[in-house]
């Protein structure tokens, strides 16, 4: 396995994150998985004999079940030192006026609900899901420094916004010396390119580490291209979007044919190859898939590859911001 700093930080992590969304019941609630614990801990298990240190989850998932089964895995078969842990907050667990959002009341009550149900007493990177439009940044961003300050967290990261938000978020936090946002986690794959144009390359020059989820949109870019609108990717798209997506589809299998290898490890592979890719997601619902995300590792695509793979691509309806 390969390791690389988080962004500007000695936090090191390796090029690949195991995503947690799919551990827990259908009927959890929240964002539910479909992987029980007893097969969660598996996959848990061979990412981190493969060498995958880093941990992404979130309270959201499944109401706080995959928190759990995240944490008593890693209790029983790693030592807390060596895993980096990430969660996320933002999206109601509760019913309530403050079931939701980034206040401090709601920051300073997530964080503790986090820690109980991953069973430690820090988490290693608390990444905000989604921007709140109802609570002033400067309060969700004094109140995260506070974590840091009392070490319940050690780094913060933010997730799914445009640039000029994340822009905004960490400029103030500078002005009051405080913890500023270390890594962004957003879309970034062959059919959604959408954060090339801003986010990436702001991150790129602020040294912000990229940990991307669905590198393989959700599943379009290893079904057959007619299945596309089966996908999240299709909403909000045109019917011309949607057939430029296709053949980008088709490509991928044509390159995946050429080299040998699964539509998969060249899609992952292509992550890799936009500047500053630090931990890309693999969603951990299959042992397979955590192999074939470690596997396109290896895979180095030439660049009249990646030309061919990106020639298709046309701008497409930004979506997942909220």
């Amino acid at each position: 396995m390969q390791y690389i700093n988080l962004g500007k930080t000695g936090l090191k992590v390796s090029r690949l994150a195991l995503g947690c969304m799919s551990f827990g019941s259908p009927d959890s609630g929240g964002i539910s998985g479909n992987v029980p614990e007893e097969e969660a801990r598996e996959i848990i298990k061979y990412a981190l004999d493969a060498g995958i240190n880093f941990f992404d989850t979130a309270n959201y998932y499944g109401l706080g079940l995959s928190e759990e089964i995240l944490g008593r895995t890693l209790k029983d078969f790693a030592r807390r030192e060596e895993v980096v842990i990430a969660t996320k907050l933002y999206y109601p667990m509760h019913d309530g006026a403050n079931a939701k959002g980034l206040s401090r009341k709601a920051i300073f009550d997530e964080v503790e609900n986090s820690l109980r149900r991953l069973g430690t007493d820090y988490i290693d990177l608390y990444i905000i899901h989604r921007w709140d439009y109802t609570t002033p940044i400067e309060e969700t961003m004094e109140a995260l420094n506070d974590l840091v300050r009392m070490g319940k967290v050690r780094y913060i990261g933010a997730s799914a916004m445009y640039a000029w938000q994340f822009v905004k978020a960490n400029s103030i936090a500078e002005k009051n010396g405080w913890a500023k946002f270390v890594s962004m986690q957003n879309t970034i794959n062959l059919i959604y390119r959408e954060e090339e144009k801003e986010m990436l390359p702001m991150c790129v020059s602020e040294g912000i580490a990229l940990t991307p989820f669905s590198p393989l949109a959700h599943g379009a870019l290893t079904a057959p291209a007619e299945r596309l609108r089966d996908f999240p990717v299709a909403q909000n798209q045109s019917d011309y979007v949607l057939e430029q997506d296709a053949e980008i589809v088709r490509r991928t299998r044509e390159i995946a044919n050429k080299y040998k290898v699964s539509p998969a490890q060249v899609a992952m592979a292509w992550v890799y190859t936009k500047p500053g890719m630090t931990s890309a997601l693999v969603g951990g619902s299959k042992v397979k898939y955590v192999q074939e995300a470690i596997d396109a590792l290896d895979l180095v695509l030439r660049p009249e590859d990646i030309a061919y793979l990106e020639a298709p691509y046309v701008p497409h309806t930004q979506y997942g911001f909220r």
